[in-house]
C-alpha cells in the first residue's frame, strides 16, 4: 500500500495485519515509514518497508519487484498516496500542478499500470482501492489541482471496475471517498520534492489563504480516526463494494451536483468547504 507511513495508510496497514496478512509498505517519507514497520512487527505482524516516490513510474515498477520477490502475490492493493496543495485556479503555479497531479493520479495510474497485470496473471481473489476523497465528487472554489486530481482517481476507478467486469475478472475494484480524516495532509509539503517547490516570490499567501488554511487544518485535526476509515474500507472490500463514502453528512451536496448536471444547471455554489 502507499503512502503507509502515516494517516490513512498506516489505519489500513494494521488493520490488514489485524487481519493476518502480510503487509509492503511504500511511502516516500523513508523515516515515518521504517518506524512505522518496526512498530508493525514489535506487535507481531509482518511488514516490507520499501521506500517509493509513486510519481515515478520506475520506483513503482520497483516496489512491484520488491513485493513479489519477498511475498510471492499480490492480493490486495492500495493505492492511496496523496498530497494537499493548490490555491486559486489561476495562481496555482505550474510546479504546485505537477505535484499533486503526479502524486495523487499519476500516483495511483502506475499503481494500475504496474500491479494489475500481476493481479490478473494470478488468476486468484483479488482486490484494489484506489483512494480519492469526496473533493473528487463534488466541485467549488480553490485547492484545483487537488480536486482535478481526485475526480481523476474516480473516473479511473470507475473505468477500470467496468473493464474489469467486462472480462469477468477476479478482481475487484473500491474507489475510497472520505471526508476530513485525522492525518498529516495538511503537512504535505514536509515531502515535497525541490525540484517541484516553488520560489519564495511564486507563493501566494493572501489573508484569506491563511485563513482557510487554518479552518481546513482545524478540521482535519477534528477528523474522523483513520482506523474508522480503515474499518469501512475492509468492510467494502469483504462485500465488493465500489463506492466507500465514509461521511453521509455529504451526501446531499453530491446529490445537489449530480442534479446540477442532470438538469443541466449552473453549478450550485458549495458553501461549506471539502477536503
Amino acid at each position: 500500500m502507499t503512502g503507509a507511513a502515516s494517516g490513512i495508510g498506516r489505519g489500513l496497514a494494521e488493520r490488514c495485519v489485524r487481519e493476518g496478512m502480510k503487509v509492503v509498505l511504500a511511502d516516500v517519507d523513508e523515516a515515518a515509514l521504517i518506524e512505522t514497520a518496526r512498530q508493525i512487527r514489535d506487535n507481531g505482524g509482518t511488514a516490507l518497508a520499501v521506500r517509493t516516490d509513486v510519481s515515478r513510474f520506475e520506483e513503482v515498477e520497483a516496489l512491484a519487484d520488491r513485493t513479489i520477490e519477498a511475498f510471492g502475490a499480490v492480493h490486495l492493493l492500495f493505492n492511496n498516496a496523496g498530497v494537499g496543495g493548490g490555491s486559486l485556479t489561476w495562481e496555482t503555479t505550474l510546479k504546485d500542478w505537477q505535484w499533486v497531479l503526479g502524486v495523487n493520479l499519476w500516483g495511483v495510474i502506475h499503481g494500475i499500470r504496474v500491479f494489475l497485470p500481476i493481479m490478473l496473471d494470478q488468476g486468484t481473489p483479488a482486490h484494489v482501492v484506489n483512494t480519492s476523497s469526496v473533493a473528487g465528487l463534488l466541485s467549488g472554489p480553490g485547492a484545483a489541482a487537488y480536486k482535478v486530481s481526485k475526480h481523476g482517481v474516480v473516473t479511473l476507478s470507475e473505468t477500470l471496475y467496468h473493464e474489469l467486469t467486462l472480462q469477468g475478472a477476479k478482481v475487484g475494484v473500491s474507489v475510497l471517498c472520505p471526508s476530513f480524516v485525522r492525518t498529516r495532509i495538511m503537512e504535505a509539503e514536509r515531502n515535497r520534492p525541490a525540484h517541484l517547490s516553488n520560489r519564495p516570490e511564486e507563493e501566494v499567501r493572501t489573508p484569506d489563504h491563511q485563513m482557510w488554511f487554518e479552518f481546513f487544518k482545524m478540521k482535519v485535526e477534528q477528523g474522523m480516526p483513520p482506523e474508522e476509515v480503515a474499518d469501512q474500507v475492509m468492510e467494502a472490500v469483504r462485500t465488493e463494494k465500489f463506492y466507500i463514502l465514509t461521511h453521509p453528512d455529504h451526501k446531499p451536496m453530491i446529490e445537489r451536483r449530480l442534479e446540477d448536471v442532470s438538469l443541466e444547471r449552473n453549478p450550485t455554489f458549495i458553501f461549506e468547504p471539502i477536503p
